[in-house]
């Protein structure tokens, strides 16, 4: 195809970052877009103007119309499941974003849905952040030797509001270690090449959104947790999220540890230190600043996201399979899923309980 016709369901704060990574691709045309809210669609025609793209209030209207090639969803957590199968229904290869769905049993139907279909894409994108693409080629070249933990840290800012303040429950969102910690637990994934077993976590609501009503109900999202996982191989990850750390100098830190050195990749500038055991010492490693990213529009994932889409665009143009897929959704979301029940009932959870 000389041109690939891209849609897109959800145009709010991450539907506008996927339609300005579109524009920025050679070859691309957003050529509809669907979303419920009015607000959403005007801007999105505002930022569309000069591909004058079918506006929409419903997906199912954008599919019918038979203008699209491939789509992209990025509505509410929530909707992700019926939103995804029916574009899976009508044939079209698509990019999910992250989570795949808020719970294990959509993820599931979802899957099995897809399995005679076309491709589907999980939008997982910090793989794509140049310091840990960096990490990343390190761990492949055996660097840090067999990895046997993997250490990663977010301390940010609170979470951002939606359109509709849809992300301040967790019956919305499937709850924060799953809304936004997915990516990391894929990350660990990557990183050990292994399956999660078991989860263990500790985590509150203890200062974000205390004094917000909605409807005269109050929010209850976590805003900060400690994880572990036990890995199939032996390893095992931790995540420590605090999303009341405005005043950071990392957002992320990312450390793999093996028998042969460590890896830090330090988020969004920091660039990569490596040291060797045997080679350096405390204090003393090799320091590898940031590298540019080279995106054609940098957006809220410092490129990221344009480097996901890019790939996505090319994997439908050549058929191949995705390279992040709905296994990988799927994993993504137990482990969350797991963390909560691990928190909600004080104990640790096996991954096989939650997968069953």
């Amino acid at each position: 195809m000389s041109t690939l016709r891209v849609g897109l369901v959800g145009a709010g704060l991450m539907g506008q970052e996927h339609a300005r990574n579109l524009l920025a691709i050679d070859g691309v045309a957003v050529t509809a877009v669907a979303d419920p809210d009015p607000g959403s669609r005007r801007q999105a025609e505002v930022l569309l103007a000069a591909m004058a793209p079918l506006v929409v209030p419903d997906h199912r209207d954008l599919l019918a119309d038979g203008v699209c090639d491939a789509v992209i969803v990025s509505t509410p957590n929530m909707t992700h499941a019926a939103v995804a199968t029916d574009v899976v229904k009508a044939g079209l290869p698509l990019l999910v974003e992250k989570p795949l769905c808020t719970t294990v049993e959509d993820c599931r139907a979802l899957a099995a849905a897809a399995e005679s279909g076309p491709p589907v894409w999980v939008g997982l994108e910090y793989r794509y952040l140049r310091p840990i693409r960096m990490l990343l080629d390190e761990v492949a070249a055996g660097t840090a030797g067999p990895v046997r933990m993997v250490g990663i840290r977010e301390h940010r800012f609170p979470f951002l509001p939606k359109v509709g303040d849809w992300n301040r429950f967790n019956r919305n969102t499937g709850g924060t270690l799953v809304e936004k910690c997915c990516h990391f637990f894929d990350l660990m994934h990557l990183v050990t090449g292994a399956e999660p077993v078991a989860v263990m976590a500790s985590g509150a609501q203890d200062v974000n959104h205390l004094d917000e009503r909605y409807g005269g109900e109050r929010p209850d999202i976590l805003d900060n947790a400690y994880v572990i996982i036990d890995f199939a191989d032996g390893s095992r990850g931790m995540l420590d999220l605090c999303m009341f750390a405005d005043a950071s100098r990392f957002e992320q830190e990312v450390v793999v540890v093996g028998d042969a050195g460590k890896l830090e990749a330090l988020l969004p500038d920091g660039g990569l230190r490596v040291g060797r055991r045997g080679v350096h010492g405390l204090g003393a490693v090799e320091e590898r600043p940031a590298v540019a990213s080279g995106a054609g529009y940098e957006g809220l994932h410092y490129g990221a996201s344009y480097w996901q889409d890019t790939a996505w665009v090319e994997s439908v143009r050549t058929g191949a399979p995705p390279l992040v897929g709905v296994d990988d959704g799927l994993r993504s979301v137990a482990v969350g899923v797991a963390a909560h029940r691990s928190i909600d009932e004080a104990r640790r959870v096996e991954l096989a309980e939650v997968l069953k």
